[in-house]
């Protein structure tokens, strides 16, 4: 589906590596370039034409982004550095002067390093304690495990829509019912998810959202905040510095701009945002709804495929995500993926950031694909003869 939108492609590249970054569409390269050709300037510091069409179109992605995820205004939406970034804000520019020693703060071992290497650096500060939600054994997160977790000194439940190996779709709709019912906030990571199913912050009602822009096809080194506006004013900013302050003065007094400038200090990234803008134009002219299920319908087709192959170990066969994880058995993870890249796949081998895993697992590292809409039955086909191939792995990579 639109792959002639990817120059990368035309190098026959079967790139199945699309939870660590997705390839960019000409439309947001070209969005890229334009800004550095056409009319380069500094957003919000200019009175002259350059620098309005960059204000313009940097405020416009800010709209589109509130309308992509349907937030209720503007202001609730801050470009962040990515995921990590915007995970970072919220934990330590919000629940830092919020939560107090002995509160609660419910994980699961699946999730992203992001969402919980933070968190142990909060509670290693202020006192909190993190408890981890078991999964089922198929390595998911139920409602019912989410209820037998909390306690009355639970505060916050944070986790992704969809985990980075596992590839299992959380339920947030419900789990944030769960949350508020029992007077506890939601955070939820969504660079899995993005791209690849509708979000309605409010619908699902979620007090913080995290995102990356190079996870649904735009460019590397932006990414967004969103928080319920309430929420958001009390988040005190992580960063200081130009652009973000009203006034200061020599004996110390400082006044903040309002949300979200207040909370985006210093030059940003001005061509990611604007190619953030055009990534989410090229998803729109796509459909959501019809990318999900595309990439649904090949999830299966590749499952059934590797379910043939005896000497494939499959981790998440009964997950709905478009993530995969498997190990050729008895073969190292890194090696099989050198081993695929002799035929031009690219996936990915390691622990992918989720360090726990092993303890679900029962092993350290797995490979990884993980599909776009631009992926094929062709090139899952050429996957499947290629690990056909494999007994000769060691000959072909050493």
């Amino acid at each position: 589906m639109n792959r002639e939108d990817f120059a990368i492609l035309k190098n026959n590249l079967v790139y199945f590596d699309n939870g660590a970054t997705t390839l960019k569409p000409n439309q947001v390269v070209e969005s890229i370039v334009d800004y550095y050709t056409k009319y380069t300037a500094n957003a919000h510091r200019g009175d002259y034409k350059n620098s309005k069409i960059v204000d313009d179109l940097y405020e416009g992605t800010r709209k589109k982004v509130k309308e992509f995820i349907n937030a209720k205004h503007s202001s609730e939406i801050v470009f962040t550095s990515g995921t990590t970034d915007s995970l970072n804000d919220i934990i330590f520019g919000y629940f830092k002067y919020k939560l107090q020693k002995g509160d609660e703060v419910l994980l699961t071992e699946s999730e992203h390093a992001s969402n919980v290497v933070g968190w142990y650096a909060l509670a290693k500060e202020i006192g909190i304690k993190i408890r981890f939600m078991d999964l089922n054994e198929n390595n998911e997160l139920t409602i019912d495990n989410v209820k037998k977790a909390i306690t009355p000194h639970t505060k916050v439940i944070s986790i992704a829509h969809i985990t980075n190996v596992i590839g299992d779709v959380r339920d947030i709709n419900a789990i944030s019912k769960l949350a508020h019912e029992n007077n506890m906030l939601l955070v939820v990571d969504a660079a899995q998810s993005i791209a690849h199913n509708k979000i309605d912050v409010q619908e699902s009602d979620i007090d913080f959202l995290a995102f990356s822009a190079h996870k649904m096809y735009g460019p590397t080194g932006v990414g967004v905040l969103y928080g319920k506006f309430d929420l958001l004013k009390d988040l005190v900013p992580t960063n200081y510095g130009g652009g973000m302050n009203a006034i200061f003065t020599k004996d110390g007094y400082y006044e903040l701009k309002d949300i979200p400038t207040r909370l985006e200090a210093g030059t940003p990234n001005i061509e990611g945002v604007i190619g953030l803008g055009a990534a989410i134009d090229y998803i729109n002219s796509i459909g959501i709804d019809k990318i999900a299920k595309y990439e649904h319908e090949l999830r299966h087709y590749l499952i059934d495929k590797l379910k043939q192959l005896d000497f494939i170990e499959l981790y998440n066969k009964d997950n709905d995500g478009t993530i995969v994880s498997f190990n050729i058995k008895g073969v190292f993870s890194q090696d099989t993926a050198v081993y695929l890249d002799k035929y031009n796949i690219a996936v990915r081998a390691g622990n992918h950031c989720a360090k726990m895993l092993g303890n679900l697992f029962h092993i350290n590292n797995t490979c990884r694909i993980s599909l776009s809409f631009y992926n094929t039955k062709e090139e899952v086909d050429l996957l499947i003869n290629v690990l056909n191939n494999s007994a000769n792995i060691w000959k072909e990579i050493l």
